[in-house]
């Protein structure tokens, strides 16, 4: 690899339901953009991770955060108002993950500024689809030339 090799995405997973941990960890490694995941289980842990807080004081900001609406103790409608009501972390571009299309509806409705929603169960077309976007987004913004 010469150079001029882009640093890895770095992703935040922010989902309670192994299952679904591993079928997007999954998903993301077919894709050929090299990624570096970081998995939390709740929007607490998230803000947490986000904010550098907690067990989390060595985390490094994610590139993109793929986020759960269901989970327990703080939910993902709760971490996308606070992500997008802080200066710092608006930024990042979110992608739900949501189980139902209704969820999408309410949320549509809210308009919390999510960049994408993938619905679960994930069907890996559609999920793999979202990835790809991640994955020609990171392409784009990674060719912009370095300062010197």
């Amino acid at each position: 690899m010469g150079h001029g090799t882009p640093s890895p995405v770095r992703i935040l997973v922010v989902d309670d339901d192994p299952g679904d941990v591993l079928m997007i960890e999954e998903a993301l490694e077919d894709s050929d953009v090299e990624k570096i995941i970081d998995v939390v289980n709740d929007g607490q842990e998230a803000m947490e991770f986000l904010r550098r807080e907690g067990r989390h004081t060595e985390a490094q900001r994610p590139d993109v955060i793929l986020l759960d609406l269901n989970m327990p103790r703080m939910d993902g409608r709760q971490v996308l108002g606070e992500v997008k009501r802080d200066e710092n972390l608006r930024t990042i571009p979110i992608v739900v993950l949501t189980t139902s299309n209704a969820d999408t509806d309410i949320l549509g409705s809210y308009t919390l500024q999510a960049n994408a929603y993938v619905t679960k169960p994930i069907d890996l077309d559609d999920f793999n689809d979202v990835v790809r976007r991640i994955d020609e987004f990171f392409g784009r913004v990674v060719v912009l030339p370095k300062h010197p």
